[in-house]
């Protein structure tokens, strides 16, 4: 299939229009169109040029508030909430991301909430721009519910990822997750590629596992590890929804549809001064020496490092973008 090089600039201005041409204001739009950049540069096209199309779906339907403002407040030293109105989480996380990094400074730790936000994408994203400021970085975010609880067949969870990262002296430690088997994403694409999925990421509606994507769509995703993945989206869920006061997954409208009105999902991150408990032994040079000896061992890596390359090489260079994807980016006004 005949494929077109896109430079970085290229990939964010074309998300930046399809964003803005779908009803969303600048100041919506171009924190997202930013992250579809990250996304794209570190290999993620799921949520990057991808997940576009949903975006700019949900904008024109109403589940994301184009002209959404958000505010944020500082209830006390160490705490940062950000109202999302309804909009992106990006936008939010701008609105509060100083503060939260001054209040870390000066306190040691500090957490930040986001609730009424649409979805986040990667949160590799958010804790990767902390540690490039010196903190040790843990994020949590809500979806609306896919997953199963553990000995359930329902969908009650929502994916749940999770976040984590570190200074080091070159790039970041990043390790992103979710509490699922997978992402909603990769079952939906695969469905619409008709290709089968692996036994371990779905069941179908009586709880059985499948390989048939339609009938997981039908069903629920599965938890990471069994109970051990069930338990990690239920203190997600905690973190996320519970202390900001957003939807609870079983209560936020599907970003697998048109339906429903706003999702106003939840965010947590949890922000924390590296030098807090031991300025007198470095975390950064111990964290390099500790993942030296652990890259010491043949067949291993750190986490987040394929991400940081995938990025380098695509400064470079620029991302491939097959046939298909470019007649989408022109159908959404993102490139003529």
């Amino acid at each position: 299939m005949t494929e077109t090089m896109m430079t970085l600039d290229e990939v964010e201005a074309a998300a930046f229009r399809a964003l803005r041409a779908t009803g969303a204001s600048a100041a919506q739009a171009a924190p997202v169109a930013h992250s579809i950049r990250a996304a794209e540069a570190e290999g993620t096209r799921g949520i990057g040029l991808g997940y576009l199309p949903y975006y700019c779906g949900h904008l024109t339907v109403g589940k994301i508030v184009g002209d959404a403002s958000p505010v944020a407040s500082s209830p006390a030293p160490a705490l940062i909430r950000v109202d999302a109105a309804s909009g992106f989480a990006h936008p939010a996380y701008i609105a509060g991301e100083e503060m939260l990094i001054a209040a870390a400074q000066s306190q040691g730790i500090a957490l930040m909430g986001i609730a009424n936000a649409y979805a986040c994408g990667v949160l590799g994203y958010f804790t990767d721009r902390l540690a490039r400021r010196g903190l040790v970085a843990i994020m949590t975010a809500n979806a609306s519910s896919t997953m199963a609880p553990f000995g359930g067949h329902a969908p009650f969870f929502g994916t749940n990822p999770w976040s984590f990262a570190a200074p080091r002296a070159q790039e970041p430690l990043v390790i992103d997750s979710s509490s699922s088997a997978t992402a909603f994403v990769n079952i939906a694409n695969a469905a619409a590629a008709g290709q089968a999925i692996p036994p371990t990421w779905a069941l179908d509606a009586d709880g059985q596992p499948t390989t048939d994507p339609a009938q997981a769509l039908a069903g629920s995703i599965a938890p990471a590890g069994g109970h051990k993945g069930a338990a990690l989206a239920l203190m997600v869920e905690v973190l996320a929804a519970g202390l900001t006061g957003a939807n609870w997954s079983y209560q936020a409208s599907s970003l697998g549809d048109d339906n429903g009105g706003p999702p106003n999902l939840g965010q947590t991150l949890i922000a924390i001064r590296a030098d807090g408990l031991n300025a007198g032994n470095p975390l950064v040079p111990r964290l390099d020496s500790m993942l030296s000896a652990m890259t010491d061992q043949p067949g291993t890596r750190v986490p987040g490092d394929r991400r940081h390359a995938n990025r380098r090489r695509a400064e470079a260079n620029g991302v491939a973008v097959d046939a298909a994807l470019l007649e989408t980016l022109r159908s959404l006004k993102a490139i003529s």
